[in-house]
């Protein structure tokens, strides 16, 4: 798929002196927007209510968008790695603004079809691009650092809910004055419709900054003072490459897409379901003692600590390595959804506190994984390889809420459930996690024979950085 000249990789190669601390602003100027995924949770009573529908009918337009994400991701990452991140994010913004304007056409019209064809597939597309645009990018900018790198490029997107969810909340108070955030009202069809060409006209913007201040390192550009031998001396650590059509044929890519599929299983379908859950677990009859407004707070909770999470955690990998936090991630992550399916519903502060933690663990496993494809296949194609490797993410984005919204439908109707309810799926998920925890043991050094030849892969050449 050929690019217009203004977005080739061409034009957007740095100039020396170019200070590498401004891309991750065009990073998270993209993230940021597409992150919005996370917080659907606070609009998703009024579409079950304007539909008729039932939770998992509403839920499969998350599942689509997720499934697409990994599709897309895989489908293209190789000619993002080509085409460059400008041509990647600019593309992005194009599918992420129309699936937002065809989701709305289809609420606004009663067509639930074009909900799942908007937001769901043309938005998916969009999700799936926007998402791996900065990530290879950054590497090479932070070769130093990967860790840090791929969680500023990958922590906006656990951020977007953060701004999202409370702006979401505002306008459709405006749209609806019916609306007043409390447990008794649900906003109208009409108003979630205006929302999302409300949210199509501002990520437009943001997201088309970010695709015109990216820049990639002039080839044989490295930092000062890094000595790409150094990595090397890293337990797990390659300075070889493997291309990405390799990758998938070696165990390592295939534990590691376990991994990332238990990981993401579980902690997806809690934030697909994070608003309506926290009011159930304290529900004291027919009303709740947690208000809609405390609720989308919580959303708003658990996406600083996704956002965080992604940041923390895959910087602290870059000190104590990448499979020593993924044990981290799986193994505290089994006690403590163990602990908020048997204690959780005592205390809201213990039941906010342990979701939280859990979604850091979320979102440092998304953050954390393209460092750990870098170690383990090199820099070559590693954008190509991340694409394949979030077809585990849309796996998930299936199993998650399907896990948690079968299980509900089950267990009674839409605002009588209570904390009990819950308790099959959160074990179902320390399950996936054991599971994930024993495949990220597994993981070794990739052979020798996947190896590229040393003359068929771009070398990095001794050059001073002018960049700071």
């Amino acid at each position: 798929m050929a690019v217009p000249s203004f977005l080739a990789r061409e034009r957007i190669v740095a100039r020396p002196g170019f200070n590498r601390w401004l891309i991750p602003p065009a990073a998270l100027a993209v993230h940021l927007c597409i992150g919005q995924a996370y917080a659907t949770s606070v609009y998703k009573a009024a579409l079950v209510s304007h539909f008729e529908s039932s939770l998992t009918a509403i839920g499969i337009v998350f599942s689509i968008a997720i499934v697409m994400l990994g599709l897309s991701a895989a489908l293209f990452g190789t000619w993002v790695d080509r085409n460059g991140p400008r041509a990647a994010m600019f593309t992005s913004a194009v599918f992420w603004v129309t699936g937002f304007l065809v989701g709305s056409l289809g609420i606004a019209t009663d067509q639930l079809w074009l909900l799942y064809l908007g937001y769901g597939v043309i938005g998916g597309i969009g999700l799936g691009i926007g998402y791996i645009s900065p990530v290879s990018t950054l590497i090479k900018w932070f070769p130093d650092r990967p860790g840090l790198a791929t969680g500023m490029a990958i922590m906006g997107f656990g951020g977007g809910a953060l701004i999202a969810s409370p702006l979401s909340r505002q306008l459709m108070g405006w749209y609806d004055p019916a609306y007043d955030g409390t447990a008794a009202t649900v906003a109208s069809g009409d108003a979630v419709a205006k929302l999302f060409l409300t949210l199509a006209l501002l990520y437009l913007v943001f997201m088309m900054f970010g695709a015109f201040i990216v820049r990639v390192p002039a080839e044989g550009w490295k930092p000062d003072g890094f000595d790409p031998a150094s990595v090397k001396a890293k337990a797990l650590v390659t300075t070889d490459n493997v291309s990405a059509a390799n990758a998938i044929k070696t165990p390592q890519f295939w534990l590691l897409w376990t991994v990332l599929f238990c990981n993401v299983t579980a902690g997806i379908g809690i934030l697909e379901q994070a608003s309506p859950m926290i009011q159930d677990f304290f529900r004291d009859g027919d009303a709740s003692t947690v208000a809609v407004t405390a609720a989308a707070g919580f959303v708003g909770v658990l996406s600083l600590f996704n956002m965080a999470g992604r940041f923390v955690w895959s910087s602290t990998s870059d000190f104590i390595g990448r499979k020593p936090i993924y044990m981290v991630y799986l193994g505290v992550g089994m006690v403590l959804y163990v602990l908020l399916a048997t204690v959780g519903s005592s205390a809201t502060w213990l039941f906010v506190l342990l979701a939280a933690i859990i979604i850091s663990f979320y979102g440092g496993g998304f953050a954390t994984i393209p460092a750990y494809l870098r170690d383990l296949f090199g820099t070559y194609q590693v954008g190509a390889i991340h694409g394949r490797l979030l077809t585990a993410w849309a796996a998930a984005g299936i199993a998650g809420p399907l896990i948690v919204n079968g299980v509900l439908d089950t267990q009674g109707t839409p605002g009588q459930l209570v904390a009990g309810n819950y308790r099959p799926a959160l074990f179902i998920m320390v399950g996936l996690l054991a599971v994930g925890f024993v495949a990220n043991l597994l993981v070794k050094p990739v052979a020798a024979k996947w190896h590229e030849p040393k003359s068929s892969t771009p070398t990095t050449t001794p050059e001073r950085s002018a960049a700071r």
